[in-house]
């Protein structure tokens, strides 16, 4: 008779296997002979070498585990580990954090390693041949080429495009923008000169360097996150540390979403992606689904706020520095 589907076992059946920590491989009993130094010995590893006791003649199944180890995929488990940051990612990082290290893939690794898998797949490497983006240019390039074809083509503009309000009206001769501006509003050019530049360079960093400007992100996220995360139920003393970690962690499972979303070309969906970076840090807290929401929320909007204040800091102190020193 064939057993009737009970969604329900299978639903906590899975749920326990998620909550549980990853079993190791049990020792071996059997005594071994190390190829490599001819010890003898039981269980997994030599002790005298360290190889493993499973080596055995050459197969394709070893030699594309050997190519994966070259690039670093074959150490600590990678593809488990990103099967479980599909699954489990919260309860993976509890298992990290509480010491199972040699289990998982090393957070920073598989960061740059899948970084640069989503570089290839978003430049081309995906089911449509093309890449999914256009290079961006900085804001500040497209300021200066626009302003430049406006320049060649002899079209009257005005400041309202790209100055402040205060200095809306001014028309722009053919001449360009700076001589008139600078004329009439010699602080407020130098301020916007200033503001200028310094996007410029931020933005080209940015470009230059995306995986470190997002870890820079993510220290400082994770240090308003460590506020309303140090006290959790399942790691009542957490630590500053091991919640960078865990962003690191979460970075990596958006990576892999956003690649997959990527390779289709349902770009679409990556960012609703970001969406799903409440489901690890819902389980490796052990709060409660709306606490965990809310505490998100929160966090967040006070990194807005901050930045938004770093930014209101920036402009005034440019302007006093240009008030007081030239």
């Amino acid at each position: 008779m064939k057993k009737k589907f009970n969604l329900k076992a299978k639903t906590q059946r899975f749920r326990a296997w998620r909550e549980r920590p990853r079993e190791v491989a049990p020792m071996s009993q059997e005594e071994h002979e190390c190829l490599n130094c001819h010890d003898h010995y039981t269980g997994n590893y030599c002790p005298r070498c360290g190889q493993a006791a499973n080596t055995d003649r050459f197969s394709m199944k070893v030699a594309a585990e050997n190519f994966a180890e070259a690039y670093g995929m074959g150490e600590r488990g990678m593809f488990r580990t990103i099967l479980d940051l599909i699954l489990r990612p919260g309860y993976l990082i509890l298992d990290y954090l509480r010491g199972m290290r040699a289990s998982y893939f090393a957070p920073f690794k598989m960061y740059f390693l899948l970084a640069a898998v989503s570089l290839l797949v978003t430049h081309g490497l995906n089911i449509t041949g093309h890449a999914l983006h256009d290079d961006s240019k900085s804001v500040t390039e497209g300021m200066r080429q626009e302003h430049d074809n406006g320049r060649t083509s002899n079209t009257t503009s005005t400041l309202e495009d790209n100055f402040p309000t205060k200095v809306q009206g001014v028309t722009v001769d053919e001449e360009g923008v700076h001589s008139s501006f600078e004329e009439d509003y010699p602080m407020e050019s130098r301020i916007y000169s200033i503001i200028y530049n310094t996007l410029d360079k931020i933005e080209r960093f940015e470009q230059k360097y995306p995986s470190i400007n997002i870890l820079l992100m993510l220290m400082l996220i994770s240090g308003i996150l460590y506020l309303f995360f140090r006290h959790s139920p399942n790691i009542p003393d957490l630590r500053y540390p091991e919640l960078f970690i865990s962003l690191v962690y979460i970075a990596n499972m958006y990576t892999v979403y956003s690649i997959v979303f990527d390779f289709f070309s349902l770009t679409k969906f990556t960012s609703y992606a970001l969406f799903l970076t409440i489901i690890p840090l819902k389980q490796m807290s052990g709060f409660s689904w709306w606490r965990t929401i809310l505490k998100t929320v929160v966090a967040f909007t006070i990194m807005i706020v901050l930045l938004v204040a770093f930014i209101v800091l920036a402009v005034l102190a440019a302007g006093f520095f240009v008030k007081y020193h030239g």
